[in-house]
């Protein structure tokens, strides 16, 4: 599919796609503004912080992209993407990444209530402490820290007492860290069963706002290369994923950009 202009209400007013994928044209404070005015509705929206696996999921795969259409937003993370954002004529100088997205806007959000979907217990403890005392006017009203199975399930009777309990408690966000793919698999399965609110795939953000695991150094960052400190950081668990992911992306920008798919100025 090739690069195309699509208007959407709020925000910049417009998303280019990539590789198939519509990125939305945002900044930190665009994207968070759009969203606590979207939590103050009475439907459920997802929003997806889409790295170069995602974008290419959804180009190689048909079964994921038909899955990921749960997603309302698919907000640009890696600088490769920003990169192709613009020379489509974005005008981006950053990233919206999903780590700093969620600090950022924790800091500094309306009065509004959360619910913690992922991590471990130590973790959302203290993501509840540390947010709770920067910004009073949160409250976190929940949270679940068990385990999730890769088809996006929780174990046992956690899979409805989880769903009952974010829709009793009808929190405004939902910040979902199960990891890549749970977490899209979570929220596809179940974001119909929720009545209301915003649901944020977010993954590695809830270790490194809580201090758990550190993040690229911000010199790194710009140029792209937060995946080769994350790398060095977990071998074992990224190497394969990295190597297949990385290398499909750069293919399809070439295959695609031979048939003139791959991106296109906007007019």
């Amino acid at each position: 599919m090739p690069i195309a202009r699509v208007e959407i209400i709020g925000m910049s007013d417009s998303s280019i796609c990539v590789l198939g994928t519509p990125l939305q044209v945002c900044t930190y404070a665009s994207l968070g503004a759009d969203l606590q005015a979207r939590a103050r509705g009475s439907e459920t929206f997802a929003v997806e912080f889409a790295n170069t696996q995602i974008v290419v999921l959804r180009r190689h795969d048909p079964a994921f992209r038909e899955e990921s259409l749960a997603f309302n937003y698919f907000i640009p993370d890696g600088m490769p993407l920003i990169w192709c954002l613009n020379r489509a004529g974005a005008g981006m100088s950053d990233r919206v990444y999903g780590p700093t997205f969620m600090r950022k806007f924790l800091e500094s959000a309306e009065e509004s209530t959360h619910y913690l979907l992922g991590g471990s217990e130590k973790c959302g403890e203290i993501l509840r402490d540390k947010f709770g005392k920067l910004n009073p006017r949160l409250r976190f009203v929940g949270s679940f820290h068990g385990k999730c199975k890769a088809d996006g399930t929780l174990e046992g009777a956690s899979e409805q007492q989880v769903i009952d309990e974010i829709n009793r408690l009808s929190p405004d966000f939902v910040w979902v860290g199960l990891g890549a793919p749970k977490q899209q698999q979570w929220i596809r399965k179940h974001k119909n069963l929720l009545r209301r609110g915003v649901i944020l795939s977010v993954g590695f953000a809830f270790d490194v706002n809580a201090g758990i695991k550190k993040d690229a150094p911000q010199w790194m960052q710009p140029l792209g290369l937060t995946w080769v400190y994350r790398l060095c950081s977990e071998p074992r668990r990224l190497a394969t994923r990295y190597f297949r992911y990385n290398s499909l992306f750069l293919f399809y920008l070439f295959w695609d950009g031979l048939h003139g798919k791959a991106w296109k100025r906007r007019q």
